[in-house]
């Protein structure tokens, strides 16, 4: 694609990246209200039965992913026109989703800003190998990357780690707002959990808000995972990266049923959100629909997105993502070559 094209698919988009107050108020509303009563049901769902609690804490979990992506907007600045209006709400639903704002707010930007640029790794991303790093890497090295994308790790320890750790701690040197807007976040987590400890005993809140916590926590890491480790992903060295390409080929368009493309507030049309994040999420499909050249971004299933799972090294000779099998495959067919050639060597010597 010229940069021609590119300014103009740029163009076409950006007509999109703009908010209106009454649909923003009116998916608070959606979202946020529900999640408060379906919370309220799987309380007292505890006295008919505990998995009937559970199953209600399921659905609530699909409305904290949804509030979620509100959060994801402010932190954009996308949700309201107003500055001070996105980052009060987005404070208030990262209260709710249990995110720093203002942290996750500057390790999003540079997420966006060095996606699928593989000089710039390291900030708001999944950590991604290349073929020739993982086969220099030491036994540690190696250990410690299978354990990370092991599917049981991410998606099962991983929202642990999200909510406990992760964002509870500021980043060495943050600003002074970044650093304050984390600890209003956290005490308010202790209050709301104090108080609700007190009302109803910790046994019955940790059933409750447990599971609603694992599963939101699961189907966010998935979601972010899912969208940018597809087979043939983009991914360039700094000299070669190019933003409209990382977006519309570095992005996967993930096409999911309706019911659950309204709760992750369309967040599978990620190629339309990366070319431009200003696009407040109730127009992403909008935008995707009225721009051709983007339906030729990859698109995935529910059920296609299951082999992202086996995709855990990226080769830069394929432009593909491959397997650890695939990896000791070709580590073998290039160790037998080095054998060939240095045996070739003796004889001709």
């Amino acid at each position: 694609m010229s940069k021609q094209k590119q300014a103009q698919l740029r163009k076409s988009v950006s007509v999109f990246a703009k908010s209106d107050t009454r649909t923003s108020i009116i998916q608070l509303i959606n979202s946020i209200l529900p999640f408060f009563l379906l919370w309220f049901l799987a309380y007292q769902s505890l006295s008919v039965s505990i998995w009937l609690s559970l199953a209600v804490s399921v659905v609530a979990a699909g409305f904290v992913v949804r509030i979620f992506i509100i959060f994801h907007d402010c932190t954009h600045m996308s949700f309201f026109k107003n500055a001070k209006a996105n980052r009060i709400v987005g404070t208030i639903t990262g209260i709710i989703t249990h995110f720093a704002f203002e942290k996750w707010k500057r390790a999003h930007a540079i997420h966006h800003a060095t996606s699928s640029n593989l000089d710039k790794r390291g900030t708001g991303d999944v950590w991604v190998m290349t073929v020739d790093e993982y086969a220099n890497a030491s036994f540690w090295g190696r250990l410690a990357y299978r354990l990370y994308r092991n599917p049981i790790i991410m998606f099962g320890l991983g929202p642990a780690y999200l909510f406990l750790i992760s964002n509870r701690f500021n980043r060495k040197g943050p600003k002074r707002k970044e650093r304050w807007n984390t600890y209003l976040i956290n005490v308010s987590i202790l209050a709301i959990y104090g108080l609700l400890i007190w009302a109803i005993g910790w046994q019955a809140f940790l059933v409750v808000q447990l599971p609603i916590l694992f599963v939101a926590g699961a189907a966010g890491i998935w979601l972010f995972y899912v969208q940018h480790q597809f087979e043939d992903s983009y991914f360039e060295n700094e000299d070669e990266w190019d933003y409209v390409k990382a977006a519309v080929d570095g992005s996967s368009y993930y096409k999911l049923p309706k019911v659950i493309e309204w709760i992750t507030g369309s967040i599978g049309y990620h190629h339309v959100h990366h070319l431009s994040p200003r696009v407040p999420n109730y127009h992403l499909e909008k935008a995707h629909e009225s721009t051709p050249p983007l339906h030729k971004a990859t698109t995935i299933t529910l059920l296609t997105s299951l082999q992202s799972l086996r995709f855990r090294l990226y080769d830069e000779k394929s432009k593909s993502f491959v397997s650890f099998k695939e990896f000791k495959q070709m580590d073998n067919e290039k160790k037998l070559m080095q054998q060939l050639k240095s045996s070739r060597t003796s004889l001709q010597k």
